[in-house]
């Protein structure tokens, strides 16, 4: 295929993409669940305004948000899904109160004629809409304020002080008084039950909720919709479809691939280390501080999950909540990577051009310190906010927004997404001699400036929501960053600079690795883009986002089948003559994300993306199934990769001691398969098969997240998260090893 067809084809893949993306995200805003002027009793009592719920959002963001529980099935997994949870509460107590007024007895002493005549009535009861759209009001009957106040009581007692909650406190490592407040309580309890409401009451005109019927609740009449389905049945069907349909295109131009001749030397031995190529080493060390870090406070928030106010007997939760270390083990984990990504940007660019521009590394260090700067800022004002030191206002600029991944205040982000500029104007600046020149490179370099170019500008769509946008927006918007510019663009601009790694290094050809760069992005863009959606079918969206979402999510899965053959051909790459093998451990890591790309990203991805998968699935531990073995596996790995080819690069006269690194690269690969298969997964399925029979609310609740086998399951990640830590010190080691020399053969010659 032509480089010029390739070239249209992209682009028409994200025009129309971003416009079927952006049409889309206008009906999200349109459709969303309507936040009422104020919720009154039909005998004319206001309960609360909208101002309350819009309020109450920023209290809930304010003690972590998504770090405590979930909303709609996104957050945190150690504490109820709140909207899962209020729902059965407030269903329970008008069954209850029925149940007495009506037969004498609760709900679950009743006959089952009994119970399915009063089924019929609380669906009725809470399914029907009441929204008047023209006084913008939501009428409630007087026995539902009732069940409201009864189940705000409830929460009341279990983020505050109530002794009956203390145990579901503790199970679900929540300190005593996260709220100190009662008017800030009452606010959350506002919000809670608004983003309940949307999960039982029907769209106008249809029947089905807002949030498509999710989370399962038989008692409320929320089961699956025929819609979700059908458009299950349609995304395995488009997932074997374009299966065949790639191996059928990869068979037919395996035979296209140019020879290559290997050179006998590394072709770039004789490079000029420039300033701001030697000035990236700083970003690194950094880079290796906070993996150890957040594996520090990973270790501390998977002890949360079996003692939940202390860490081996210490009052932890005192000082350091889990929602706070939660926060970190994800924030810190985005800055690493990223980190890892853009320094290899840095000291590629000028090693392209073969120039350094004027001040380059004066820039690379004041990005660097802006860098420590965010770091250090943003990862403070979240535990002020949790800690609520921080009024709304003040929360939302320089504390915690509550959103996971960008958790971040909006100053740190607006920080961020100006330093991201900055990198891309070192980029480009120094690239632009190299594009300048007509050479078979130029399509290759073209793409990775494109990618810095979306790199940069596609994290602003993380300052389109304000402090109190609707939920179903802001999740909206959010994903946009999760999703595109972490899992897109990112991965865009790591396929590009590892194809001109090779190509700089004549393992591969030039217009080979350009055509495969652009069809690779082409295929994954095609998919990765709506497939945004797949986070979104229950977060207030209409239908149709449900239909894109699976049918476009499963493409992305398409290209990671054939990732074994990626995962060969590094392999083979590793092999191909002496001075590669000093590349051995970097062309390793690529091969490692050619592994999780299949098992993480593929397997465990397609796990949980059907629609009917996910509604029984999401907010259960399937999901961090997933989103440890794609995140650190497949971007990690890329990370670590990155990093190791860089620090190869500075210094290339000496030879690598093997002893720790090997051990760090099997180490970690093997911890984090045992921590998935033998405690995260196991734990996820059995979630499932209680949401399937029970409810999503069962399923994550105390009773059944406390039950023996289940804390058996939790301590057995003990074994993998053991070996995965010690494999990043050993890898840690070995980084400052090369600083300061314990890292090379004695006999090796010197730098």
């Amino acid at each position: 295929m032509s480089t010029k067809k390739l070239w249209y084809g992209f682009a028409a893949v994200m025009v129309l993409s971003f416009a079927v993306l952006l049409y889309y995200g206008y009906e999200i805003y349109r459709e969303a669940p309507p936040i009422p002027d104020q919720v009154v009793t039909e005998s004319g009592k206001v309960v609360f305004s909208g101002q309350d719920i819009k309020d109450g959002q920023n209290v809930w963001q304010s003690m972590g948000g998504h770090q405590v529980g979930t909303i709609w099935g996104h957050g945190a997994y150690l504490a109820p899904d709140w909207t899962a949870d209020w729902l059965h509460r407030e269903a329970m107590y008008l069954l209850n109160y029925w149940g007495q007024r009506d037969f004498g007895n609760d709900y679950d002493d009743l006959e089952r004629e009994q119970q399915a005549q009063l089924e019929a009535r609380v669906q009725k009861e809470m399914r029907t809409n009441t929204y008047d759209k023209a006084t913008g009001n939501l009428v409630i009957s007087d026995l539902r304020a009732q069940a409201i106040q009864e189940v705000g009581k409830h929460y009341t007692g279990l983020f505050m002080d109530g002794e009956a909650e203390a145990h579901l406190r503790e199970a679900y490592a929540i300190p005593e008084n996260t709220i100190k407040e009662m008017g800030r309580m009452s606010q959350m309890n506002s919000f809670f039950f608004w983003a309940t409401w949307a999960t039982v009451t029907e769209r106008p005109g249809q029947e089905i909720t807002y949030t498509n019927n999710w989370p399962p609740e038989e008692l409320v009449g929320n089961r699956p919709t025929s819609a979700l389905i059908l458009w299950t049945g349609f995304s395995v069907i488009i997932l074997l479809a374009g299966i065949g349909w790639l191996a059928w295109y990869y068979a037919s131009t395996k035979q296209e691939e140019e020879p290559v001749d290997v050179p006998a030397v590394n072709p770039v031995s004789g490079q000029t280390l420039f300033p701001s190529m030697k000035a990236t080493l700083k970003y690194f060390w950094i880079v290796s501080i906070l993996m150890l870090v957040q594996i520090l406070a990973g270790v501390i928030t998977a002890h949360y999950g079996v003692e939940g106010s202390a860490f081996y007997g210490i009052p932890l939760d005192q000082w350091l909540p889990y929602s706070v270390s939660r926060t970190w083990h994800v924030q810190i984990g985005i800055f690493w990577i990223a980190t890892s990504w853009l320094a290899t940007g840095l000291f590629f660019a000028p090693a392209i051009s073969g120039k350094e521009p004027k001040y380059q590394a004066l820039g690379v260090n004041v990005l660097f310190g802006a860098l420590l700067v965010i770091v250090v800022g943003s990862l403070a004002g979240q535990w002020m906010g949790v800690m609520q030191k921080l009024g709304f206002v003040e929360n939302f600029w320089f504390g915690h927004q509550g959103y996971e991944y960008v958790d971040l205040g909006r100053f740190w982000q607006i920080f961020l997404f100006v330093g991201l500029f900055i990198w891309l104007f070192l980029m480009g600046r120094a690239l632009l001699p190299a594009l300048r020149e007509k050479t078979e490179n130029r399509h290759l370099l073209t793409m990775f400036l494109i990618a810095s170019i979306a790199i940069a500008a596609f994290y602003g769509a993380g300052l389109m929501w304000g402090r109190q946008t609707n939920l179903a927006i802001a999740e909206y918007w959010r994903w946009w960053v999760v999703h595109l510019w972490v899992e897109g663009f990112f991965e865009v601009f790591a396929t590009v600079i590892i194809a001109y790694l090779f190509v700089r290094m004549q393992l591969i050809g030039s217009k080979i690795a350009t055509v495969t760069v652009l069809f690779s992005t082409i295929i994954f863009l095609s998919g990765g883009i709506l497939g945004t959606f797949h986070h979104l079918y229950f977060t207030g969206t209409p239908t149709a986002v449900l239909a894109l979402g699976s049918s476009f999510s499963a493409l992305e899965v398409v290209p990671l089948v054939l990732m074994g053959f990626e995962g060969y051909h590094n392999l083979t790459l590793s092999r191909t003559g002496d001075w590669v093998k000093a590349y051995k451990w970097p062309i390793y890591c690529f091969i490692a994300v050619a592994f999780w790309n299949f098992l993480g990203a593929g397997i465990f991805g397609f796990l949980i993306n059907p629609p009917i998968a996910l509604y029984y699935m999401q907010g259960l531990n399937t999901t961090p199934v997933h989103g440890h073995t794609a995140l650190f596996g497949v971007y990690g790995f890329l990370g670590i990769g990155l990093m190791l080819f860089v620090l190869r690069d500075m210094n290339l006269n000496s030879v690598w001691k093997e002893k720790y690194i090997k051990f760090a690269f099997w180490a970690i690969n093997i911890g984090l398969l045992l921590m998935v298969m033998i405690s995260v997964l196991p734990i996820g399925l059995a979630q499932t098969w209680a949401s399937v029979k029970y409810g999503l609310w069962y399923a994550r609740s105390a009773e059944f997240m406390t039950q023996p086998f289940m804390g058996t399951l939790k301590w057995l990640r003990v074994i993998g998260d053991t070996i995965f830590a010690f494999g990043v010190v050993a890898l840690v080691y070995h980084v400052f090893g090369l600083a300061f020399g314990w890292s090379f053969e004695k006999d090796s010659s010197e730098a």
